[in-house]
């Protein structure tokens, strides 16, 4: 009898920790959603207007609230002009490189110089 409760004991905490790595995920899915949008200075309505969606369901996916259906996933990475590797798991994939790299071969070796600092300063204050 003893044995039978540590097994559910154990299983309700393998449950538990498999919600709450679920809810980790979705919550950085959702801060990258949201990073991005700002980036491209639109709001949730734009955002959701452009995806032919509820604002409601941009809401709950920034939260980190709710799962966005694959049909979704796609229109939302189609509008933030970034892949769904990028959403789902925050590693930037060819594309956006070579987004940044077109943007950076319109600068002055000055301007170079300077982005090269600006990001040589961010690399050193995340620690990596």
């Amino acid at each position: 009898m003893v044995v039978i409760i540590q097994i559910k004991k154990t299983d309700f905490f393998l449950e538990e920790e498999k919600r709450m790595e679920k809810d980790d995920v979705l919550k950085g899915i959702g801060q990258r959603i949201s990073r991005r949008r700002r980036q491209l200075r639109m709001t949730q309505e734009e955002l959701a207007a452009r995806m032919d969606v509820s604002t409601q369901m941009i809401s709950y996916a920034e939260q980190g609230r709710k799962a966005i259906r694959p049909e979704n996933l796609i229109k939302l990475c189609a509008e933030l002009e970034v892949s769904a590797d990028y959403i789902l798991t925050g590693r930037a994939t060819e594309p956006e490189y070579q987004r940044i790299a077109a943007k950076l071969s319109r600068l002055s070796e000055g301007e170079l110089t300077q982005v090269e600092q600006i990001i040589d300063a961010c690399v050193a204050l995340a620690g990596k």
